[in-house]
């Protein structure tokens, strides 16, 4: 697996001074976590599911959520569950590509029934997705993570929801972050992103913003995703990736101006509804050859200081910029690096064509 594969080749090279590196058999969390980039969902319901994940992943999608939770409707549970395991099996068990594979759950006893359903079939399985996450059922939903490890004999991820009333409501906000950092923290291995829900806390305050308004407008969320950095998010070691809300309009100006105040607030990689939004937030991924060079001049040395960048433009502070370079440095081992000249405008022109 890696990005951008659906791209001819000369096109590639015409794109990119480092191209992207495969990472489909990866080990490293935090660089299939930064790998994320777009998650589409799909609902478990989608007639021909296994085909629209395989064409998906044939136009550059690399990550997908398979949703049993708000996308059907409580009487079609039974059946999504099944057509979710089954569509799962026929993946592992064929020669297409696929993406990074999870399954959104209502709770926490689906995990052990899609486990179940599976049986040895759980090739293509990458792991869960918890909503509403917080101090009622993180436990929970831990529990029947490990379980599911037991099961299987390998490692499937979780990737928590943050999105319930509890967790925006000012008066116990502190609370839940504090609960909620220290069970992921005793669970470290198998947590794969923090996802944030910023529908869901809209939905709180009876709120829902339009298109000329990103979510960083909103500020009784703003507020609520810049408490989930701090708590989670730090670049000390005992932090998480965490990724993007979702963009719920197809307004692409709307999405652009959302996911670069994503990538300034600390958050990697974007919840979308539809596969044209993919290829946005993937060309926003790819990393300048500015960004490079300052990456490079940065972890060049460990005798700190501060320098001119190459650019001639700012100056790089050797030591308070590291953590910076190294994500940088991540991102662009699977998004690449543009070449001179390349601008985002010629990223998306590609993109969006393929």
């Amino acid at each position: 697996m890696r990005h951008f594969r659906h791209v001819p080749g000369p096109e590639i090279r015409r794109l990119f001074h480092r191209q992207p590196e495969p990472f489909g058999d990866t080990r490293d969390r935090e660089l299939l976590a930064m790998a994320l980039g777009a998650t589409l969902y799909v609902p478990a319901t989608r007639p021909g599911l296994t085909e629209t994940i395989v064409r998906r992943a044939h136009s550059g999608v690399c990550s997908m959520v398979i949703d049993l939770e708000d996308a059907v409707a409580d009487h079609e549970l039974a059946q999504a569950k099944r057509r979710a395991a089954d569509t799962l099996a026929e993946l592992g068990a064929g020669h297409e590509p696929y993406p990074l594979l999870f399954v959104r759950v209502r709770d926490p006893g689906t995990v052990r029934e899609i486990v179940n359903r599976l049986g040895a079939d759980t090739k293509a399985l990458t792991g869960f997705v918890f909503p509403k996450f917080d101090s009622s059922c993180a436990a929970d939903y831990l529990d029947a993570l490990d379980t599911a490890c037991r099961r299987l004999g390998r490692t499937v991820y979780g990737m928590p929801v943050l999105e319930s009333p509890a967790l925006v409501h000012r008066q116990t906000r502190d609370h839940e972050l504090h609960t909620i950092a220290r069970l992921l923290t005793a669970h470290r291995d198998r947590v794969l992103a923090v996802r944030i829900g910023a529908t869901d806390m809209c939905s709180t305050f009876g709120i829902r913003r339009d298109s000329e308004r990103t979510i960083y407008d909103v500020r009784v969320v703003a507020d609520v995703i810049a408490d989930i950095v701090n708590y989670l998010g730090r670049s000390d070691g005992s932090g998480f990736t965490i990724t993007g809300p979702v963009w719920e309009y197809f307004d692409v100006d709307g999405l652009l101006r959302e996911a670069a105040l994503d990538r300034a607030n600390g958050i990697q990689g974007k919840t979308v509804i539809h596969p044209a939004q993919v290829a946005v937030v993937h060309a926003l991924s790819v990393v300048t050859l500015e960004e490079y060079s300052d990456a490079l001049d940065i972890l060049g040395t460990d005798a700190g200081g501060v320098a001119a960048s190459e650019y001639r433009n700012k100056m790089n502070e050797m030591r308070p910029h590291r953590s910076w370079a190294r994500r940088t440095l991540l991102r662009a081992r699977l998004f690449g690096v543009a070449d001179r000249g390349v601008s985002l405008t010629d990223l998306m022109k590609v993109l969006v064509e393929q």
